[in-house]
């Protein structure tokens, strides 16, 4: 007979993973995966593997809403090296120049305002970014260059913490997109001096806190002492988990009775009494406000489904 541990199960959630210096997104997910037993799991966004920091893994049916994450804020501490840049605009680079750290404390203002607010960026080609069905960095590591479009992005919060002699620390709230690493390679040559990565934490992603963050190592713990997923095991790691609808957690609600919510999961339209306004909303049924999925009201009064849970779920 097979154990538990063999066997794949079905579990919703998401989980705030506070990922470790020195691996890559997806592994970190295949590691969660297996450390859960999950059938279905993806993580909302990637952070590079010499950043740590908040990454959202979505268990089973939350996997539906990991796109709502995709497109929210996110908030960075970031440290960076002045007087150098690297090709990888991070410490993992090849050093390309080396240059005397000159400028004045107007001058680091100046330049820090003209990144606030929107403007266009674009992009590393040390970045995941995919051209022609291959990721840009690789194609950086083959060594051909590939033409690659700015983009816009907004930056509502840049806050610098500390600045001395070759170093300095920032904070930054910024839309999705954005690349970091080509915040400071910018900086650093506007400063004249060049800069490039050292330190890099992402500390909050839409409205989570990061307060809730869990480490791998607190995850391994549970299940360190047992060959068998057991179902106290089972337990424990799941209350860690965020609500499945949590991605979508922004969203104007709307609460149907028993037949709407039916109509909906048919794929029908529903027609609303004072519906909220025209845009993206969560569903949910009852009394007991169970969660269905996420909706768009058209047309002022028209609910239509747009991604909804599992009828087996």
């Amino acid at each position: 007979m097979k154990n538990s541990y063999n066997l794949w199960r079905n579990v919703h959630g998401v989980l705030l993973l506070d990922k470790p210096y020195g691996v890559s997104s997806n592994q970190a997910l295949q590691q969660v995966k297996r450390i859960y037993h999950a059938r279905k799991a993806g993580h909302t966004g990637s952070l590079d593997p010499i950043a740590t920091g908040m990454l959202p893994i979505c268990l089973g049916e939350s996997t539906k809403f990991a796109q709502y994450l995709l497109n929210a804020e996110k908030y960075y501490r970031v440290i960076a090296r002045l007087g150098q840049r690297t090709d990888t605009s991070d410490s993992s680079g090849i050093l390309l120049s080396e240059r005397p750290v000159m400028f004045t404390t107007k001058r680091l203002q100046e330049v820090l305002d003209s990144f606030r607010g929107e403007t266009q960026q674009t992009p590393s080609m040390y970045s995941a970014i995919k051209y022609k069905g291959r990721k840009l960095y690789e194609y950086a590591r083959s060594g051909v260059h590939v033409p690659c479009k700015s983009r816009k992005i907004v930056v509502s919060m840049l806050q610098c913490i500390r600045c001395e002699r070759n170093e300095i620390e920032l904070d930054l709230r910024v839309s999705k997109g954005t690349y970091i690493r080509t915040i400071i390679d910018d900086l650093g040559e506007k400063l004249g001096c060049g800069a490039h990565v050292t330190y890099l934490r992402r500390l909050q992603v839409s409205n989570y806190l990061m307060t809730k963050m869990i480490t791998m190592q607190s995850l391994q713990l549970i299940i360190a002492h047992t060959k068998d997923i057991s179902l106290a095991s089972q337990n424990l790691l799941d209350s860690l988990l965020m609500p499945m609808d949590s991605p979508v957690s922004h969203y104007p609600s709307v609460n149907l009775s028993s037949i709407m919510a039916q109509n909906l999961t048919n794929g029908c339209t529903v027609s609303l009494l004072n519906a909220p306004a025209n845009g993206l909303v969560r569903v949910t049924e009852g009394l007991a406000s169970n969660f269905l999925g996420i909706a768009e009201i058209i047309n002022n009064n028209l609910l239509v489904p747009r991604r909804l849970l599992s009828r087996s779920f």
